[in-house]
């Protein structure tokens, strides 16, 4: 049976669905023992494609160590002691630790340090990684979620990862004032882990907004920023920011008559106002935020003594 579904797997035509919990630590072994069991090696897979960024061709990676170096970076994590951790999946090739990679998506080089193989949450230092091997590496500079990491020389780009869109918000905001600042490194040190939690300031109604995949996805971020950040906070439902637009073109008059002694206050004005047009829409005054509004025609009568 096993072998059966190997091949089916390795096929695309099954997709095999385990049962268990990782809170309660039930069927993480049997899951554990079916990626060894049905999933396939990298040799049981065709050489990768991606793309060269200077050619557009498609470019192939083979899963050797003559190759090549290309890997993805898939997860960035978070270690009090060591720093800034990036997962890696090696597709081909060899990276030795303190060599220098390409970031296809920044163009700009990076300097690999320190290589470590993970075991939960213990780190054992390794000298090198290669085709097949997944490793976390420390001392990049800017590499995220997706990023493709390869040879200078050989430059490719493999294919990104599509994260979806966030579907529920949270307002959130520190209970001491000290601890304001240190929110801000929080949220943005956790967005920069997780591509599917987005952090906003909406300045409509000064609220900090993470927004998520969920409910149980919001409650965790609250909860890692009081475990692992120190971070107490309160929570509460976003506000909404209502607003009123003109629908139709009005005229109106106005007078003023004041006779106070002396020559006295007069004035008439009559205005027409309206929803702005397209093409004061397009202007580029109104794009960037130098007119605020517009009335579509304006006429003032001469007052016969003063205005004011």
């Amino acid at each position: 049976m096993r072998k059966a579904i190997r091949a089916a797997v390795c096929d695309m035509k099954m997709t095999p669905v385990m049962c268990g919990s990782a809170y309660k630590n039930k069927g993480v072994q049997a899951c554990l023992d079916a990626v060894c069991y049905f999933l396939p090696s990298p040799v049981d897979i065709e050489a990768v494609k991606g793309t060269n960024p200077k050619t557009e061709e498609e470019v192939f990676r083979k899963p050797s160590v003559s190759e090549p170096f290309c890997a993805l970076a898939f997860k960035i994590a978070t270690d009090p002691f060591v720093g800034r951790l990036c997962f890696i999946r090696t597709y081909s090739g060899k990276l030795d630790a303190g060599s220098y990679i390409l970031n296809t998506r920044t163009g700009d080089k990076e300097r690999i340090s320190r290589m470590y193989q993970m075991h939960a949450n213990k780190q054992n230092p390794v000298d090198g990684v290669e085709a097949g091997d997944i490793a976390a590496v420390v001392g990049f500079k800017d590499i995220r979620t997706g990023d493709t990491l390869c040879d200078l020389n050989h430059p490719i780009v493999l294919e990104s990862m599509n994260f979806p869109e966030p579907v529920i918000g949270l307002a959130i905001e520190p209970k001491t004032q000290k601890d304001l600042d240190k929110l801000g490194m929080s949220l943005n040190k956790l967005a920069e882990e997780d591509p599917t939690f987005r952090v906003r300031y909406d300045e409509d109604t000064n609220q900090t907004v993470i927004s998520g995949m969920g409910e149980l996805h919001l409650e965790i971020i609250v909860d890692r920023l009081r475990r692992e950040f120190k971070v107490e906070c309160n929570q509460g439902a976003p506000q909404v920011n209502y607003k009123e637009a003109l629908t139709k073109t009005v005229s109106h008059r106005e007078r003023l008559k004041k006779q106070t002694g002396g020559s006295g206050l007069f004035a008439d004005m009559e205005f027409e106002i309206g929803p702005a047009d397209q093409e004061f829409l397009d202007s580029d005054d109104y794009k960037n935020g130098k007119k605020k509004c517009s009335s579509s025609g304006v006429s003032l009568v001469a007052p016969s003594t003063k205005t004011t």
